[in-house]
């Protein structure tokens, strides 16, 4: 059994200070108080990230198992534990194919050995084809499809039932029906790529909905008379509300409107993140897309396409947006996400749940992790 201390533990509901935290077998055995130690550091959950595409080189639409591993390897390095591989709009049979090898992936033993601690798969994130044409963003047009419970029971079928959330634009047809049958089996859905105005957006809630994709991306335009998608779904306390906290993709201002509104209990961290992060500026891919990266700023045509942020540098650019505490953020990228889904064991810090922390110096900068137990630096 090994310890690890610190000068202060920020758990999903408060703070200990001077913890003991006692670890066996990659599991939490005990938390505790102890006496003044010395340490500077801040202990924290690891992330869990809930939109991300793919990582150094690796697209999670077409990678291999070992491209897979080597994108959880990286999503560790800066602080993820666990992740949802999120699909991209693409031919039904590449779509099925992709699904079939995420299923694969979330099965399979973590390959620990091989290469030191991975970020573990824990549900496939759906995004498309159910989306609006006019707000599509970079999903392919050809292959968009009207919400299908048929066609959605397709996919579960290749995913081996481990579809756990869907992005889906509320105000196409079949969209409330679709949204009804899938969250009867579990699946969360998200609200996005839409065009929907505040009554279409009000009706997907009550057939279901409980958070939004990338708010603001990709979205109708708040407006004082309709407050569409973007205003309404601003105005719920009941909605968790995704944003890409970058810089590029949402203005800090407007990252501040977002958190003023949402707050720290329903506002969530994502990176949207592509293969072409943690990777030189170059061309990569996307699906079926190609996605230019210059500047570290991703483009398909003249349209952004994801990202190549990381979780640690989200948290870091809320705070220096925002103000808000290195709790907050933090949160926000590990307990929220978590109660979206109802997997709030993935992040609590108490005995019997993995032993999954991030490290953070006395002047909040994360310095390393720890994924069952053993370190990543």
């Amino acid at each position: 059994m090994k310890q690890i201390i610190a000068r202060r533990l920020i758990t999903d509901t408060g703070e200990l200070a001077y913890p003991i935290v006692s670890v066996e077998d990659g599991k939490i055995v005990s938390v505790q108080e102890g006496p003044e130690n010395g340490s500077t550091e801040t202990l924290t959950a690891a992330f869990f990230e809930i939109h991300v595409h793919g990582a150094r080189s690796f697209d999670f639409m077409v990678a291999d198992q070992e491209g897979i591993a080597e994108a959880g390897r990286f999503l560790a390095s800066h602080g993820v534990a666990h992740y949802f591989p999120t699909t991209v709009t693409a031919p039904l049979d590449l779509t099925l194919k992709a699904l079939e090898r995420l299923a694969d992936a979330i099965e399979r033993p973590r390959p620990h050995a091989s290469g030191g601690p991975v970020a573990t798969p824990v549900g496939i994130h759906l995004e498309g084809p159910f989306v609006s044409h006019a707000k599509r963003g970079v999903h392919p047009e050809a292959c968009l499809q009207e919400p299908s419970i048929d066609l959605f029971d397709r996919f579960q079928a290749a995913a081996r039932g481990h579809i756990r959330l869907i992005t889906m634009a509320p105000e196409l047809p079949h969209a409330l029906e679709l949204i009804e049958h899938a969250t009867a089996q579990g699946v969360r859905i998200s609200m996005g790529h839409s065009m929907a105005t505040e009554a279409q957006t009000l009706a997907g809630i009550a057939a279901g909905a409980r958070s939004s994709t990338h708010l603001f991306n990709a979205m109708r335009a708040l407006d004082h008379r309709e407050p569409g998608i973007v205003g309404t779904l601003l105005d719920r306390d009941d909605i968790y509300a995704e944003a890409i906290c970058d810089g590029v993709h949402v203005h800090p201002a407007v990252i501040r409107l977002w958190l003023k509104m949402k707050g720290e209990e329903r506002a969530i961290l994502v990176t949207d993140g592509i293969s072409a992060t943690g990777v030189p500026d170059g061309t990569y891919t996307l699906g079926d897309l190609k996605v230019v990266v210059k500047d570290g700023v991703c483009l398909s045509g003249e349209t952004l396409a994801g990202s190549v942020l990381t979780m640690d540098r989200a948290v870091a650019n809320l705070q220096r947006f925002t103000g808000t505490s290195l709790e907050t953020a933090v949160r926000l990228a590990s307990r929220n996400p978590a109660r979206l889904m109802g997997m709030t064991p993935l992040t609590q810090i108490a005995a019997g749940a993995p032993a999954n922390f991030n490290r953070f110096d006395a002047s909040g900068r994360r310095i390393g992790g720890i994924i069952d137990g053993r370190q990543v630096e």
